[in-house]
């Protein structure tokens, strides 16, 4: 028997007359329970998520995300972010902000359009008051995200997009911190952006 004829036979002899059915699709969360399964998810996937009930809680729980890693009382925030204006950021004494694009030691603070409950996923549109690079320059990235902007799935997402009829030159989608297992197989966190993620899911 030739060598090739020996790996056709080991092959053949290990295929399954019976294969199992594969396991059923799981379908994703209506979007009565969306929330809860994004916090699942996103919890997951190793982002930090905090429920607040209004805005102007923002700038108070970013204060207390950037203390409980002992950085400096600062964000980085895009120029024409609305955030910069629709926030009341004199709530949280002594934080300021910035608007020069942030590095891998700062913190950034976004303003996330659309959630995708059924990965835990944002899923950001590249616009003017919303950089793309904003997504992989800082070392934390804070993520304000309103509960209405949650939806079921990742379709659900496309399908809003196209209702408001202005498609954007690049969609991100953001799961979790950056991460890779290229080295050795180790996870690392921050490979190709930042080390940690938190969610701000305001609930109005």
């Amino acid at each position: 028997m030739s060598a090739r004829d020996a790996i056709l036979s080991a092959v053949r002899a290990q295929r399954l007359k019976n294969a199992p059915r594969p396991v059923l699709y799981k379908r994703p969360p209506s979007n009565d329970d969306a929330v809860t399964h994004f916090v699942a998810q996103a919890t997951r996937a190793a982002t930090e998520v905090r429920r607040l009930t209004r805005m102007q809680d923002v700038p108070a729980a970013v204060a207390d995300a950037l203390r409980a890693r002992n950085m400096k009382a600062a964000v980085h925030v895009p120029e024409n972010s609305p955030l910069k204006r629709a926030l009341a950021w004199d709530l949280a004494p002594g934080l300021s902000q910035e608007f020069a694009p942030p590095g891998p030691d700062d913190a950034a603070v976004t303003l996330a359009p659309y959630g995708i409950a059924e990965t835990g996923t944002l899923a950001y549109l590249a616009r003017r008051d919303a950089p793309a690079s904003w997504h992989f320059r800082p070392g934390l990235e804070i993520a304000v995200i309103r509960k209405s902007a949650i939806l079921a799935d990742f379709e659900a997402v496309l399908a809003r997009v196209k209702e408001d009829g202005a498609w954007p030159s690049t969609l991100n989608l953001v799961t979790g911190p950056s991460r890779t297992g290229d080295i050795e197989q180790t996870l690392e966190l921050g490979a190709h952006g930042p080390k940690a993620l938190v969610v701000l899911v305001v609930e109005e």
